[in-house]
């Protein structure tokens, strides 16, 4: 792996546990992509293998799958080049890391919901480690803190920034005096490794406050429209002409609520939105029957050759409907909403989706769809069908089909400090 010369907030990273002062643990928050998880993964390990011998810790984040391709793979190379050995026992969600005499075993566990709280309890550590500590839940993370009962043992944090009530803000990073913790704040320019170019490629990637949050590293609120940017005209487009490579629709479903289904295809490498169903019960005065819509999800669909079908998850009688008839292959969507919107925000502003202008549905709620003004990440639940639909589409099938994979590239080279 090659190295670019540490940053200063990198260094205060890597050696602030070896200074006087007793901080019982470190947050580092701020920007995405500012180099903050390779140092502070590095340093804990050097820390933990320092100050400790045949003892446990803990590497913590949202899912074992994220830990293991954001923060193991990375590590596992940095460790081997800076003369540990690591023995991998990754199958059984843990590693032994071992240098001059000392032996030290890291497990891996993933915070995804409250019930992860159970996984680690019992255990006694000697530290842990919170990759993404904003995305876990409270009941995990104090569990896991309570593990770290072992006299020298440390708590180390990292973070993207969230909207500013988040339990982790108000208890953690606001307390950071209370609590003696060492905090550092980052931004992308304290990560050496990225070049000017890939900078402004950041910033342009995001608007709002997903800007505010993912580039400036800010703990803002959400308001206003989620998507300012869809108000310019430059961000609508023709249908172009030569035809499509792949077709997927995508539905938002609803019995006295709107269903917005929304026909997709793809033409050099990026996908239109090119036609769309809306049915709104109320503005027509009638309802309609799974069967009803399904009759629009065939016309909307035609004779071209759909890949997939996307679903509101909770539309299982309509799901069913699909499957019975045959024709479709039907999944049911992903519906986080806030990594939806993000991921939907993204895809606009980088151009992977593009908006048709005949879609006028689309547009309008474009045009509507808001931000909740109660200070938690949550839009209104008004104005949101078409909105829902290109957000399955986004995160199930434009973003989903690379979940389960990840490929890494590693060059061998000389550490620079």
């Amino acid at each position: 792996m090659k190295y670019k010369a540490f940053s200063e907030k990198q260094l205060k990273v890597l050696n602030w546990w070896c200074r006087e002062g007793g901080y019982d643990g470190i947050i580092c928050d701020g920007a995405v992509r500012s180099g903050k998880t390779l140092c502070m993964s590095v340093s804990f390990v050097a820390w933990a293998m320092a100050h400790f011998n045949g003892c446990s810790f803990a590497i913590c984040g949202k899912t074992i799958k994220s830990v293991k391709r954001n923060v193991i793979v990375p590590l596992r190379q940095a460790l081997d080049d800076l003369g540990f050995y690591v023995r991998d026992r990754l199958s059984s969600n843990f590693m032994e890391v071992s240098a001059e005499g000392s032996m030290n075993t890291f497990y891996v566990f993933g915070g995804r919901d409250e019930s992860s709280a159970s996984l680690i309890q019992g255990m006694t550590l000697c530290g842990v480690l919170f990759d993404e500590a904003a995305l876990m839940p409270r009941s995990f993370v104090e569990q896991a803190v309570a593990r770290c009962s072992v006299d020298g043992s440390k708590l180390w944090f990292n973070c993207n920034p969230e909207y500013p009530q988040h339990w982790f803000n108000r208890e953690w990073i606001k307390k950071v005096r209370e609590k003696n913790l060492y905090y550092i704040h980052f931004t992308m320019e304290d990560n050496p490794s990225l070049s000017d170019e890939m900078l402004s490629r950041y910033r342009r990637m995001y608007s709002g406050s997903f800007y505010q949050r993912y580039v400036l590293g800010k703990w803002v609120a959400s308001e206003g429209l989620v998507y300012p940017f869809m108000g310019d005209d430059r961000m609508l487009w023709d249908i172009p002409a030569g035809g499509f490579d792949d077709y997927v629709i995508s539905c938002d479903y609803g019995t006295v609520n709107p269903s917005s289904f929304g026909l997709w295809g793809l033409s050099g490498g990026v996908w239109y939105r090119i036609e769309e169903y809306y049915y709104d019960s109320r503005r027509q005065g009638s309802s309609r029957t799974d069967e009803e819509h399904y009759k629009g999800l065939c016309s909307l669909a035609g004779d071209r050759q759909i890949s997939r079908v996307i679903v509101d998850p909770s539309a299982a009688s309509f799901i069913e409907v699909i499957k019975r008839h045959g024709r479709f292959d039907v999944i049911p969507a992903k519906n986080n909403v806030i990594d939806g919107i993000r991921q939907v925000s993204t895809a606009l502003k980088q151009g992977s989706i593009r908006i048709c202008r005949c879609c006028s549905d689309s547009i309008r709620e474009f045009g509507l769809y808001r931000w909740e003004s109660s200070g938690r990440d949550a839009p209104l639940k008004e104005n949101d069908h078409a909105m829902d639909d290109i957000r399955y589409f986004a995160s199930t099938y434009l973003n989903g089909r690379q979940d389960d994979v990840f490929a890494i590239a590693l060059d061998r080279g000389e550490v620079i400090y």
